[in-house]
């Protein structure tokens, strides 16, 4: 009896170690390039520093008048946001926020500095704020950083609205007035907790309190 043979043909074996090389290469590929995504995914981080932090207050005034500043850095490789602003863990609300984003590195590394309270009021004159430190302009805080010599920059800053965004290396100062009664003359000399947040980066840091004279 003959045995009958299908006419059914395998695939060669030359074509199927094609098809595994490709295949092979493929999936390798997509391998390498979801390693890498995700390699550069995690090595982009958010983070910030923050110096020269400085608290204020007023030595007479019965509301506990006070100020600080901060200058803020990002030192991640995303932008970030400054979004949070606490003294003694109270938030201090984004319209008391002075930012100046456009800052030399000349400026940013001195320190800041309180030029004066402005009259009776303490610094403030129709929710504006006039520090007399002989800077020229209009904008609501003009602050000379180096008050011993000639005026050549200004920290000059409006109220904010909202978040202070800082692309990677950008640098900026705020000032920010304190709600009236964080602290009180009472408090002069004595250590507080100033927290400056950009999403999760950040911290408190702890700083004395300046009593400053009328």
């Amino acid at each position: 009896m003959k045995t009958k043979l299908s006419k059914k043909r395998a695939i060669s074996t030359v074509l199927t170690t094609v098809i595994i090389l490709v295949s092979s290469v493929v999936l390798g590929s997509g391998v390498v390039l979801y390693g890498t995504s995700l390699f550069q995914g995690g090595t982009q981080t958010e983070n910030i520093s923050v110096s020269g932090t400085k608290v204020w207050v007023h030595t007479t005034a019965s509301d506990g008048l006070s100020w600080g500043a901060s200058g803020v850095r990002n030192t991640g490789d995303k932008v970030v946001a400054i979004d949070k602003i606490q003294i003694r863990g109270i938030d201090i609300p984004f319209t008391q926020w002075y930012p100046d984003t456009d800052v030399s590195s000349n400026v940013f590394q001195q320190a800041l500095n309180h030029t004066g309270w402005s009259g009776v009021a303490g610094g403030l004159n129709d929710e504006t704020v006039d520090w007399n430190s002989g800077c020229l302009g209009t904008t609501a805080i003009n602050i000379d950083p180096d008050s011993g010599g000639p005026i050549t920059e200004c920290i000059q800053a409006e109220a904010s609205s909202g978040p202070v965004s800082l692309d990677p290396g950008q640098a900026a100062i705020i000032y920010y007035q304190l709600s009236n009664g964080t602290i009180t003359s009472l408090d002069s000399g004595v250590s507080t907790t100033v927290s400056v947040f950009a999403g999760k980066a950040g911290g408190p840091q702890s700083v004395s309190v300046i009593g400053k004279a009328p």
